[in-house]
Formats: structure tokens, sequence, C-alpha cells
């Protein structure tokens, strides 16, 4: 999972910016389940706008599957050990770029693009929330200040 935050934030972080710099992110999963990926990508971006790290936009991330037919996004760790095919996806909301696409099984490509848009639909769903939030903590010190 290293390797894939990795990538992910690389397509994200503006790295250009501090070229003598090191940026880590750690994630320690305290509880897992299901959708530990997505979790973990929506929290370190989180921390990565919190520290002020310059980024392109906000990486936000969900889980998808194909369960009894059905496209479902944000899985649980039961419908995860159902067995079906699987998805995680980390979008970039503002521009549609996809940072980080994985299936961990075989899909009829007649199911893809109904899994793959559950779990952007998803992410765009989180990036209102984190949106929110992020606005709200930016504004609340420069309320406390009087600005």
């Amino acid at each position: 999972m290293g390797l894939q935050l990795r990538q992910t934030f690389e397509a994200a972080i503006l790295t250009q910016l501090h070229p003598r710099s090191q940026i880590d992110i750690y994630v320690q999963v305290l509880q897992a389940d299901g959708g530990t990926y997505a979790a973990c990508v929506n929290a370190a971006t989180l921390a990565v706008l919190d520290a002020g790290i310059p980024v392109r936009d906000f990486v936000c991330a969900c889980s998808a599957g194909f369960v009894d037919g059905t496209a479902l996004a944000d899985l649980s760790h039961v419908e995860e050990a159902a067995g079906g095919p699987q998805l995680a996806l980390a979008l970039l909301p503002a521009s549609g770029q996809i940072a980080l696409l994985e299936m961990d099984a075989r899909l009829h490509e007649d199911h893809l693009e109904r899994v793959l848009e559950a779990a952007a639909r998803a992410a765009r769903d989180v990036h209102t929330v984190l949106d929110r939030v992020v606005r709200q903590h930016v504004r609340e010190p420069s309320i406390l200040l009087g600005d």
C-alpha cells in the first residue's frame, strides 16, 4: 500500500516548488473494515492540506466492486470478502484525472464502466465533504482573530 500511496500523491503534490525537500506520509490503520486504501488516501489528503503542502487538487479515493450483478461503491469488509471483482480509484476531482486505478480481479468490460462510474461518483462525493470541512477549518482561525 505504501507504493500505491506514493504513486497517488506524486500525481497531486507540487514537488517542483520544493526541490530539495522530502515529504513523508505515514498512515496507521487502527481498524480495517473495508476500503482501507481509500480511507488512507482521504486521511492523507487532509493531512497534506493541513500541513500546507501545495497540491494540484484534492486526492479523493473510493473502492468499488461488482457484487450480485450490482456495482457498489465503498465496499465493506463483508462485500470485499465475497470474492467479486474490486477496484480502488484515486481521483483528482477538479480535473477528473485518475491518480491511481487498481483492479484485483478480472471484470467483464460490459460491467467495468458501471463499477468505475460508481467509484468516481463516490470519490466526488468524498471531495464535496472534504472541501466543506477544509474550508470550515481555514475559516475558523480567521473568525477567532476577528478578520
